[in-house]
């Protein structure tokens, strides 16, 4: 008897006790603390924390229950630096400070908050709830400031400002995802507040699933949590959004500058086939003077969709077809799916077994499920050799030719869509389950494949681009939003997928143009195309169950449409490349949502304007439905150019705007410098030996650093690059081309400049002292869009290329 009752309250205390564990478990209040002059070490009552600065804007902080056992991240790229930091010890708390940004650690209960130097209350727990944990679910609760607003996430559907509503990470193949989809295919955990003219930054570096919650169901506070993992964020002082951005970008890491062929217009059809097909596709655009410069192999290239082989009729010589491509002037792209087929005699899946480099169950077999090919094993992309085995692989199709690699299906994506939990990964030798590793496998897969082939390709730059990618993808990899459909609402989500991106660390972001699924109007596919002709990725990609959608494939009309705006955007290389280039270095986006600039303008998070966007630091876009043909647009502050007839708008209003089929409304800034070249049917072809030089007045000083080089190498590293500073300054009436930097030789010998809206106040112009004639408006490279406008007013004038520095005045 006594032993059923010992029982009995045994069963019952565990029960108890389980039932307080999964009740909300809070940090508690501090114990006691050390501080070595770098790392804060609390020691709380249910709880450890350590804070600890990695610049003098960035502090990171971990808080755990047991003991801290994770100091490894595939995300964050940046050591700590020395930072002159100091502790001070007060009564109710303690005070972390740096330079730039002061941490208060209450003491009881454990809370902390954020001010910036100036002492601006920046960001601050919930005073009643903190971090605490459920289970293993952690979570911390953050208060929300009067009027404060939420972006980023990276490609998250919804508005810009987040607030209100609540979004999960966990990568999905989602080929259906329309305006209020969750989760997507990427999981990017961070996020930018905005409150008071302040912001800052959010980075939870955890990669198990997470869900960030922005006031929704709630009045009281936001929260992010992970199912598991610590509680592991940094967090990032502005003052501004494009500050918080540059230095998200610092800590995880900045895009490689990727080679010039791959920013001009990419075709793309599931599947062109045989190879018949894609030369004739390659022939049609050069034969009807269609810019572009890559074509894709999708999954019909491979024999019975087996990775790394080519179908054995229908391209039967891939190393011809590969040439032909290649005098035609076209890179090829390739899809690569993780999924290896198991198949005795296959020669991957042969390999990649014995040499161990598949994911595994706990019991040592490889983990199989169905996708293209059939029963696949999966490479565990987190194993350091298995990476390197992956980067092998690619050696054949580097030897016959190709340079851009496809990374699809990374999610993972497997028919069912449900990849068993207990699936085990190396994590780098620290082994982890799927619930941890999957949404990193994106991630590590485009990882792999940028890395090998960059080894294989000898001093050249590969492209690399993914669907499915964690934080600090940038590194590796272009992204595209996936599977996306082909109708308006469509093209706008697309459009704010990107912009968002660009808040989150992503540069090189674009979308399906056209739509993947389904068959577009004529309209609409037009107005898709000329709205990409303005992204940063632009590829026309559609199914293998739809209509044609070459630009050809829709009549005359459209395909002079689309014609003149791809035509445009290789006149805006150069614009385009220095853009690309100004990325790579600081991290901030090439299409530029409205919040990076004006984030204290409220209309720019309004609805219907919140899909406008900067592309580059100049080009005001604004998106259109197909069938409007007016736009209802809202300039910010400043004076805007109409694009294609110099109409000059004062900004901070909103009006109707003319959006025939064929004229986006798009806008120059006052004061903006934009580089344009003749039109070249692909990026290595020689424009002519003119460079126009577009100079828009403004009422304040501006500049352009004009960046090129080869295009293709990494020579650039070496010194081997052409780049100068242009400035504008009214007050001084000039403009400077600063000396040019760099050993690399400009294509140009003659720098036509075309100055826009200076008519009243210029009588003549000095080059270096010396009298400047000036010409009558004539035809530019703008006039690929603009002809229909022979009103334009313009002053233009000629001068020898050199080298040294040159002063205009006027």
């Amino acid at each position: 008897m006594k032993t059923i009752i010992y029982v009995l309250l045994l069963v019952f205390v565990t029960t108890v006790m389980k039932a307080q564990n999964n009740l909300n478990r809070s940090v508690g209040d501090i114990v006691s603390h050390e501080w070595d002059g770098k790392q804060l070490k609390v020691y709380a009552s249910n709880s450890k924390l350590l804070i600890e600065f990695y610049t003098e804007s960035i502090v990171r902080v971990r808080i755990v229950q047991d003991e801290f056992v994770k100091d490894f991240s595939y995300a964050v790229d940046l050591e700590p630096q020395v930072v002159q930091s100091k502790l001070t010890e007060n009564r109710g708390f303690l005070e972390l400070e740096s330079s730039e940004l002061r941490v208060f650690i209450q003491r009881n209960p454990v809370r902390l908050a954020f001010y910036d130097k100036e002492g601006r209350l920046l960001n601050e727990d919930d005073q009643s709830f903190g971090t605490s944990w459920i289970g293993e679910q952690v979570t911390t609760y953050k208060s929300l400031k009067p009027g404060e607003k939420f972006i980023g996430l990276g490609a998250k559907t919804g508005n810009l400002n987040r607030f209100g509503s609540g979004y999960v990470n966990w990568n999905t193949d989602n080929p259906h995802y329309e305006n209020h989809s969750d989760p997507l295919y990427t999981s990017i955990p961070f996020y930018i507040g905005i409150h008071s003219g302040l912001a800052y930054g959010i980075f939870f570096d955890n990669s198990w699933r997470t869900q960030f919650n922005f006031g929704a169901s709630n009045n009281r506070f936001s929260f992010f949590s992970a199912d598991g993992g610590e509680m592991d964020y940094y967090f990032i002082a502005g003052p501004d959004v494009a500050k918080v951005v540059m230095n998200y970008a610092k800590l995880t890491g900045l895009m490689p500058m990727p080679p010039q062929w791959s920013l001009g217009y990419q075709q793309c059809r599931w599947s062109y086939t045989p190879d018949t097909e894609v030369l004739s596709v390659a022939r049609t655009f050069r034969e009807r003077n269609i810019p572009a410069d890559v074509i894709y192999l999708d999954i019909d290239h491979m024999d019975q969709y087996k990775i790394f082989t080519w179908h054995p009729k229908n391209f039967s010589q891939p190393g011809k077809l590969l040439d032909e491509l290649s005098r035609l002037n076209f890179k090829t792209t390739i899809i690569v799916d993780p999924g290896i087929k198991v198949e005795p005699g296959y020669f991957a899946y042969e390999d990649g077994l014995k040499r161990g480099m598949f994911a595994l169950y706990p019991d040592g077999s490889p983990f199989t499920a169905q996708v293209w090919p059939g029963w696949c094993h999966f490479p565990d992309f987190t194993k350091a050799e298995a990476r390197n085995w992956w980067g092998e692989q690619f050696r054949d199709y580097v030897n016959k030719g190709v340079t851009g690699f496809w990374n699809d299906m990374n999610e993972i994506a497997t028919w069912g869509q449900l990849v068993p939990p207990m699936v085990t990964f190396d994590w780098e030798g620290r082994k982890t389950s799927y619930q941890e590793a999957k949404n990193m496998y994106g991630m590590q897969m485009a990882r792999s494949t940028y890395e090998g082939t960059r080894k294989l390709l000898n001093g050249k730059r590969p492209f690399s681009l993914t669907r499915a990618g964690f934080a600090g993808m940038q590194r590796y990899t272009a992204v595209w939003t996936g599977d996306n459909q082909a109708h308006d609402d469509h093209m706008l989500l697309g459009v704010r997928l990107v912009n968002s991106l660009g808040l989150s660390g992503i540069a090189f972001a674009g979308y399906d143009a056209g739509g993947f699924g389904g068959n577009p109007s004529p309209g609409l596919y037009a107005r898709w195309m000329s709205i990409a002709s303005f992204s940063p990725f632009f590829r026309g990609h559609t199914s293998i169950n739809t209509n044609l959608s070459e630009p050809w494939s829709y009549g005359e009309y459209v395909e002079d449409i689309v014609r003149n705006y791809i035509s445009f955007r290789y006149s805006l290389m150069p614009y385009i490349y220095s853009t690309f280039r100004q990325s790579a270095i600081n991290g901030l986006p090439v299409q530029r949502s409205l919040a990076l600039d004006y984030a204290d303008d409220e209309r720019v998070f309004q609805p219907g304007f919140d899909n406008q966007y900067l592309f580059g630091p100049s080009l005001l876009v604004i998106p259109v439905r197909s069938e409007q043909q007016a736009a209802h647009a809202y300039l910010p502050s400043g004076q805007w150019y109409d694009l294609y007839t110099d109409r000059i708008f004062e900004g901070a209003a909103d009006f109707w705007h003319p959006a025939g089929l064929n004229r986006l409304p798009v806008f120059v800034k006052s004061g903006s410098i934009i580089p344009l070249q003749s039109v070249v049917q692909f990026t290595a072809q020689k424009p002519s030996d003119t460079l126009e030089m577009h100079v828009y007045f403004g009422t304040e000083p501006t500049s352009f650093l004009w960046y090129n080089d080869d295009g293709a190498t990494y020579d650039f590293e070496k010194g081997v690059y052409y780049q100068r500073q242009i400035s504008f300054d009214p007050a001084s009436r000039s403009i400077v081309l600063g000396a040019v930097e760099g050993s690399f030789k400009s294509r140009f010998n003659t720098i036509r400049f075309v100055l826009h809206g200076f008519q009243a106040l210029m009588t003549k112009v000095q080059v270096n002292g010396n009298n400047q004639g000036l010409s009558e408006p004539r035809k530019t490279y703008l006039s690929t869009l603009a002809e229909d406008f022979p009103n334009r007013t313009t002053l233009q004038f000629d001068i020898k290329h050199s080298n040294n520095q040159i002063n205009i005045h006027w």
